[in-house]
């Protein structure tokens, strides 16, 4: 009887999934000749072809399409294999992944994470700064820290602090161009924008709707790009207060409360004990507690 090699399944799996060799390696963090050298196994070891490459990426065969439920099936089995696991390591060593957004890695976070690797030396930290939301079942990470809350199922959720948002400008900007006028849309002045998937956001709702007669200057999927637009002077922006205080901006009068977006925590429930993730979680409880005046500060 064939046996077959669950990473070769796994590798099969994510290239059905992405359709490409490079999509699959960079969501194994593999090298593509590597995804490559899998499917040829597990096809030599199934005699037959699963996937078949197209101008358009890799697409299914009929044998590869017989197999892709029983595949996904094993793929659940050996996650939750891997939650027991997890769950039943009492040490306080050994890694874990966060995920969250990169901006509050970086302003907010890495001072929490500084802090948790100096009283526990032993665990190592894996920060996964991505747009899309990992699956925390999948274990694609441990930790997730999102600015919505999380819905799937299995997963135990925390609120963990508010942030607040404002509207910037340079000082050299509003030289040139004069204060915004929001009660008549901003007409006249230009926008830094976040990609349009981004704009039914609620801060960007209402920023949208106070600059609605405003021209765009730049859109970006990168905050910090949006940030140094704005720094250079393109445009006016809505960025999170954590990110735009004391970066030289002007933060402008909009006559509106700005909306708040509530920061959430996640962990699924089959590692919610383990005690390297509960440190990590009452750590982060606690950094971004003492940070509250820096997320959502008191307007002036």
């Amino acid at each position: 009887m064939k046996r077959f090699d669950w990473d070769d399944l796994r590798y099969f799996l994510a290239i059905a999934r992405h359709g490409t060799l490079s999509g699959a390696a960079r969501t194994l963090a593999v090298q593509q000749s590597t995804m490559s050298r899998r499917l040829d196994s597990l096809e030599q070891r199934a005699g037959a072809q699963l996937l078949q490459k197209t101008p358009d990426g890799y697409v299914l065969t009929v044998a590869g399409e017989a197999i892709l439920a029983h595949v996904e099936r094993i793929e659940v089995e050996a996650q939750a294999v891997e939650r027991t696991i997890t769950g039943a390591d009492l040490r306080l060593e050994g890694s874990i992944r966060i995920t969250t957004i990169e901006t509050l890695a970086v302003e907010v976070l890495t001072p929490v994470f500084a802090e948790f690797c100096s009283r526990y030396p032993g665990i190592t930290l894996e920060m996964l700064a991505e747009q899309r939301s990992l699956s925390l079942n999948k274990r694609e990470a441990d930790v997730a820290l999102r600015l919505a809350r999380f819905t799937q199922q299995d997963l135990v959720v925390r609120k963990l602090a508010e942030l607040g948002f404002g509207i910037y400008a340079s000082s050299e900007y509003l030289e040139q161009h004069g204060q915004p006028d929001f009660t008549a849309g901003a007409a006249g002045h230009r926008l830094v924008l976040p990609h349009e998937e981004a704009m039914g956001l609620p801060e960007m709702a209402w920023f949208g709707d106070l600059s609605r007669r405003a021209g765009v200057a730049l859109r970006s999927n990168s905050r910090f790009a949006c940030l140094a637009a704005v720094q250079a002077g393109m445009g006016i922006a809505c960025l999170a207060r954590y990110l735009a205080d004391g970066k030289g901006l002007v933060r402008l009068k909009t006559g509106r409360v700005a909306p708040k977006r509530e920061l959430w925590l996640a962990v699924h429930a089959d590692i919610r004990h383990t005690p390297r993730i509960r440190a990590l979680n009452e750590a982060l409880a606690e950094g971004l507690r003492t940070r509250s005046a820096c997320l959502n500060p008191i307007d002036d």
